[in-house]
């Protein structure tokens, strides 16, 4: 245990003396949480509209007044001409059109029923989608006030009444995407923090030629892992403590569950990547090469995890691929912990899973390591 601790005394103080490793480990990822859960979102807001009246009514100017009081347009004009309309969404001026034909009042009053165009931008398949579905939304809210308006009071609420559809969000009321946003950025910055700055700190030692003098000394092979891969393991746990602290204070994330459940299965986690940082590490025989080998993991690893996208909407074989995906796992359970309050009996299969990852990528990461040069 001597040993173990005079190699951890070194790792710390080597890290406080690299003025690269301090601000990667605390200034970078603050400021990555600050912005991505800003900005790293679906939701669409601010999408550019323009206006095609053909009709000029009451009518067409009260839908239009909707659209205006919407947050999620911004409406950048109205024309008559469809030719002019659709030049604002060939240059990108404008995301959305609606038109809206001549008579359209006139159909709505006399025969109950009358038509409205939308045409989508769809290069950006997400933006067309749910503008279309925004707009549909408004455009229904508009009927049902035309109606109650045009038809009688009574009338209007009997028709409108027929089906009455009251939704109930659970676990995320608001539908703040913040709450989903923040957990999932938390386990990318650990991963970072515990597997990324874990391989470079033993290949720059390995480039040095530290490390040759290292593997001759009587110190044993699990004395110099541990003193190698504990201290990140420490600074990792660390970090989610501080982004967890970041993320209540100021976008006030739900955290429902049990802190100690999600420190154990993040430390068995960070086992799991720093297996892997260690076998990359014995693999690279330069900074570069360890930085290549860890993009291509983590990139699959991160885009595959649900970061974004729930991983049920992905095709069958890459839903049995992340079955093998530690980061898919751990994005599960911090979520399914902070946002729903879920104990061990809910997430005793992902455990179990990245245990055994765990006990595997360690395990081989140790065999594959050789201590004499």
């Amino acid at each position: 245990m001597k040993t173990i601790r005079f190699l951890l005394q070194k790792e710390f103080l080597q890290i406080r003396r690299n003025r690269m490793m301090l601000p990667v480990i605390f200034i970078v990822p603050i400021v990555q949480l600050l912005i991505l859960a800003n900005a790293a979102t679906l939701e669409m807001k601010n999408i550019n509209l323009c206006f095609i009246d053909q009709d000029m009514s009451a009518a067409s100017r009260g839908l239009q007044a909707k659209f205006k009081g919407s947050p999620f347009f911004q409406v950048k004009g109205a024309t008559f001409n469809y030719d002019e309309a659709e030049s604002y969404l060939k240059d990108g001026s404008t995301d959305l059109i609606i038109r809206i034909p001549q008579g359209f009042e006139k159909s709505l009053v006399k025969e109950g029923h009358a038509e409205v165009q939308i045409i989508a931008n769809a290069i950006n398949a997400m933006m067309a989608s749910l503008g279309s579905g925004y707009s549909t939304q408004i455009i229904a809210g508009f009927n049902k006030d035309f109606i109650l308006e045009k038809t009688g009071t009574q009338k209007g609420v009997a028709l409108m009444k027929s089906i009455e559809v009251t939704p109930s969000f659970w676990y995320n009321p608001e539908l703040n995407y913040k709450v989903f946003m923040v957990p999932g950025i938390l386990v990318i910055l650990v991963t970072l923090i515990g597997m990324m700055l874990a391989t470079l700190n033993i290949v720059r030692e390995k480039e040095m030629g530290t490390l040759e003098q290292i593997n001759v000394t009587p110190i044993k092979k699990y004395e110099f892992i541990i003193g190698k891969l504990l201290p990140f393991w420490i600074i990792a746990l660390f970090e989610l403590a501080f982004g967890l602290a970041i993320g209540k204070l100021l976008f006030d994330i739900p955290m429902l569950g049990s802190f100690v459940l999600l420190f154990t299965v993040a430390g068995i986690y960070l086992l799991v990547m720093q297996g892997a940082s260690l076998l990359i590490s014995n693999m690279a025989h330069t900074q570069q090469q360890a930085m290549f080998i860890l993009f291509f993991f983590i990139l699959i690893f991160i885009m595959m995890s649900g970061l974004f996208t729930p991983v049920e909407s992905m095709p069958e074989w890459g839903q049995w691929i992340n079955k093998i995906n530690p980061v898919a796992h751990f994005m599960k359970v911090i979520r399914m912990i902070l946002i729903k309050g879920s104990g061990f009996f809910d997430l005793w299969r992902e455990v179990l899973i990245l245990s055994v990852m765990a006990v595997v990528s360690l395990s081989i990461a140790i065999k594959k390591y050789h201590k004499t040069t």
